[in-house]
């Protein structure tokens, strides 16, 4: 598996918010759908209100802990 980062922006309560997650996945594809999955989970959105404007491969050496990082802009 390959490392991706995933950013973009979702529907918050004062605006449109950045975000950018890093996760495993197997193509740039399967990517983008488990950010949009995990990221309707933990906020509670739907994948309409979530928007993907970039995914790009990173290197594959990160930790373990750096997995699920969340930084929001």
């Amino acid at each position: 598996m390959s490392q991706f980062t995933v950013s973009g922006t979702f529907e918050a309560r004062d605006g449109r918010q950045a975000f950018e997650r890093s996760v495993d996945a197997e193509n740039e594809s399967v990517a983008e759908e488990h950010v949009l999955s995990q990221f309707g989970a933990e906020h509670n959105l739907k994948r309409t209100q979530i928007e993907v404007s970039e995914v790009r491969s990173t290197s594959s050496s990160r930790t373990e802990s750096d997995d699920n990082e969340v930084t929001a802009a």
